[in-house]
């Protein structure tokens, strides 16, 4: 299979069962709400070593948000609740609510599985916080320096994939960066998925385990142009750089949906083949074939 000159490679990317919450947080303008975006979605690229992989799923228009003003739903992820529940009230309380103006509230449908979030940061107001029920769900009003912090109790958990990607590698490092951020443009502009890493690109693909015992992950070494004749090699011979974008989502739809928009975009001039990460199969329950992601 090719697109254009680009070879699509005969594989399959291998995701993971995670979990998720959405965040709906909104601000007067965009930018304090673009402000408590840098904070809340910073240092969440990876679960390997980050408390959460996150990032933003759509922007919102006034009519389409709880308060009528502008906002963004914000996808975060992780190998369990139990694990949002410690990132999730951590990050909302230190990176949202000192925010000028901002409010979170649930983007999520209803669940069986719920963690905490106004019920955990609720305590910042020291006694004078407020609780608030609106069709009955309840709300925290949290006293600050402008007025009030207007929180949601408690977030619905939905269940969700982790791990989607493709793999483009190039001839030329300068096309192989503007390939990568055309593909990682493409999965922002998809709905239900995030690109974790930065600008929606990893160029420190990982492999499971390593020589140090204390390490879960460290370099895919195949995909490492240096390192071509004292490793087995997965890289083509004129491949110069080499760039993964990873694809986070609600269902197996939007992942597959978020690949097929990366891979597309991504094709072009000198960029010779895109692939897929993958660990033979034995650790991810999900596999999104190339081929069927794209022939669907």
């Amino acid at each position: 299979m090719k697109i254009g000159e680009t070879e699509i490679q005969e594989t399959f990317a291998e995701a993971f069962p995670m979990h998720f919450v959405s965040l709906i947080i909104t601000a007067a303008d965009e930018y304090w709400l673009n402000a408590a975006l840098n904070e809340v979605t910073g240092y969440s690229a990876s679960v390997i070593s980050c408390d959460a992989e996150t990032g933003i799923s759509s922007r919102l228009d006034p009519v389409d948000t709880p308060d009528g003003r502008i906002g963004v739903e914000v996808l975060v992820f992780g190998f369990s609740a139990d694990a949002l529940q410690k990132a999730v009230p951590n990050r909302v309380g230190q990176c949202v609510m000192t925010c000028p103006s901002t409010a979170v509230y649930d983007g999520n449908p209803d669940s069986e599985v719920r963690i905490g979030l106004g019920k955990k940061i609720r305590f910042f107001g020291d006694g004078f916080q407020k609780a608030k029920m609106v069709a009955d769900r309840r709300y925290w009003r949290v006293p600050v320096m402008d007025g009030e912090f207007l929180v949601q109790d408690t977030l619905n958990v939905g269940r969700g994939i982790g791990g989607g990607n493709i793999i483009l590698q190039s001839s030329c490092k300068t096309a192989a960066l503007a390939a990568a951020r055309r593909g990682a443009e493409a999965v922002a502009a998809c709905s239900g998925v995030i690109a974790p890493f930065p600008g929606g690109v990893a160029r420190s693909g990982s492999k499971v385990g390593s020589i140090y015992k204390a390490l879960p992950a460290s370099t895919a070494e195949a995909y490492c142009p240096t390192l071509r004749g004292r490793v087995e090699s997965k890289l083509l011979d004129e491949t110069v750089a080499a760039y993964e974008i990873v694809v986070d989502g609600v269902d197996e739809e939007a992942v597959a949906n978020g690949m097929a928009a990366a891979a597309r975009a991504v094709a072009g001039d000198r960029i010779l083949q895109i692939g897929a990460g993958n660990y033979g199969g034995e650790l991810g329950k999900y596999h999104f074939h190339l081929h069927e992601v794209l022939g669907s």
